[in-house]
């Protein structure tokens, strides 16, 4: 892309003038309302104080479900239940100390599932030196079933309660974070796009910050172009800015390693994308030479061990699901019938783990005998980060003349994937992995695509519950990539847990 004259924000008269017409009017409503009163309200300052109330509310509510449950009411012994209050500051301390109050500021995804181990392991240390304490104390009073059951219960309540929270705190003003892109070139306006799609994480993008910006995709028309690198401190205080994302530019290293340090005075969550994020992954490991930190990188093959544990999660959920969903695969097998000529099932060779070729199986969602062509020139036109998207956004190959009316619900609701499950229990797929791939699409692979194929395909993925319809091919490839790289039990089992989530809030579905 080549560099473009553009119009940009004069600090000094902004200030004096208030936010010009190049700032969004969310921008702007975010800046009047959180400067209202004598206290800076942002982000941190709300779920910081919505996660603590969440947690005092979801133990007292363990407490009083457990003595109900077990026919104890606080009435019938106080002391219990003030015990219970007087504890309440040594949770919050200690909550604290495993960072549950501080990441979601930090991290612009951060969900309750992410709490969930810290949760765990904070509720279970705790519920233990109570028991030691009683047992110490010679307190009968307080059995190990008792405590159990208040285990259970802190656990689930505690959960749901900090879940309710964050979704009441994204619903507020105090929650949005006004973010500079500091590089207007091919990565930085791949992190707006991305941040884009995804109003969840509430990070409001006001501008870019570039001494040479490029010219903007179509759909970033209206996001300023801020002005130099020199404005950047300027612009950090007149837009009220919480995080600076700090992508590639044409400033050396000297000139952004100074530009970071001058935001060392200000309150804002500084990002660096490293200038190596493409082979950078999800289990990178940080550790140190006489302070020279280094990160490494460890191998993408996955050990014996991981293999077991992977393959034994999908045994046990793809039988599962299977039997759950039973009536509902017979139920959609015969519409589909019903519906149009030609089986149930569709049938198509795809390449699995090491690129061994499988039989995948789907509901049928399209005509029968439809020629592939479309498709390969799609492939080939959305391998690169330039590809226009449609007019809705998305990139997504639009076959509505082919596509069947039981199949367009089918795959509105991702339903015609269900089939993929018999797939995983003969093991030629996994629940969670890359998307499996035909062999033409390999045709326009770059040698580090080949990775992907080092885990077994599944039937949901990094891109699938990230992206969706609204990354190119080529980034799809890249977030299979990622997976592969940085493949860990707890990723599986997060991808899993939003999986549902993803389907219900997206109506567009794949591009298989």
């Amino acid at each position: 892309m080549s560099a473009t004259r553009v119009e940009v924000i004069d600090p000094e008269s902004a200030a004096a003038g208030g936010l010009t017409a190049l700032v969004s009017e969310q921008t702007r409503r975010i800046v009047e309302s959180r400067r209202k009163g004598t206290h800076l309200r942002r982000r941190g300052w709300l779920v910081r104080r919505m996660l603590l109330a969440a947690d005092v509310a979801g133990l007292v509510c363990a407490f009083l479900l457990t003595a109900l449950v077990l026919g104890e009411l606080p009435t019938t012994d106080p002391w219990k239940l003030a015990a219970l209050l007087a504890s309440l500051p040594v949770w919050v301390l200690a909550a604290k100390v495993y960072g549950l109050y501080d990441r979601d500021e930090e991290c612009a995804d951060r969900s309750t599932i992410d709490d969930a181990v810290d949760v765990f392991h904070l509720v279970t240390v705790g519920v233990w030196l109570v028991f030691f304490v009683s047992w110490a104390a010679d307190a009968s009073r307080l059995s190990p079933p008792k405590l159990a059951a208040f285990w259970v219960a802190a656990i689930l309540s505690i959960a749901a309660a900090r879940s309710i929270a964050r979704t009441a705190a994204r619903r507020s003003v105090y929650f949005l974070q006004n973010t500079v892109i500091v590089g207007a070139g091919e990565v930085g306006q791949l992190i707006a796009r991305k941040v884009m799609h995804h109003p969840e994480y509430g990070i409001n993008v006001v501008g870019f910050v570039d001494d040479h910006p490029c010219e903007r995709r179509p759909e970033l028309e209206h996001v300023a172009l801020l002005g130099g690198t020199e404005s950047l401190q300027e612009i950090v205080q007149l837009l009220d800015v919480d995080r600076v994302v700090v992508a590639f530019s044409q400033a050396s290293a000297p000139e952004t390693i100074s530009l970071i340090r001058s935001l060392r005075d200000y309150d804002v969550q500084v990002d660096i994308v490293p200038r190596l994020f493409d082979v950078v992954g999800p289990r990178v490991t940080h550790h140190a030479i006489e302070a020279l930190p280094l990160i490494g990188l460890p191998p993408v093959r996955l050990p014996r061990s991981s293999r077991f544990v992977k393959r034994l999660l999908d045994v046990v959920g793809a039988g599962f699901l299977l039997v759950v969903t039973a009536p509902l695969l017979l139920g959609i097998a015969l519409w589909i019938r019903l519906d149009s000529r030609g089986p149930a099932l569709f049938r198509q060779v795809r390449l699995g783990l090491m690129m061994n070729e499988f039989t995948l199986l789907k509901f049928r969602t399209m005509r029968c005998n439809v020629d592939d062509s479309e498709h390969r020139e799609y492939i080939r036109a959305t391998m690169s980060a330039d590809a226009a998207a449609n007019g809705n956004g998305v990139y997504k190959l639009d076959r509505g003349d082919a596509i069947t009316r039981a199949g367009r619900w089918l795959r509105r609701t991702s339903l015609d994937e269900l089939p993929q499950l018999i797939n995983v229990l003969r093991g030629d797929m996994s629940l969670v992995g890359p998307r499996p791939c035909l062999q033409y699409e390999t045709e326009h692979f770059q040698p580090h695509h080949f990775e992907r194929f080092l885990v077994p395909p599944g039937l949901t993925g990094l891109w699938q519950v990230t992206a969706r319809a609204h990354a190119t091919f080529g980034e799809a490839l890249d977030m299979d990539v990622a997976y592969a790289r940085g493949w860990s039990l707890k990723l599986d089992l997060w991808l899993l847990f939003q999986t549902p989530r993803q389907v219900l809030r997206q109506k567009s579905g794949g591009t298989a």
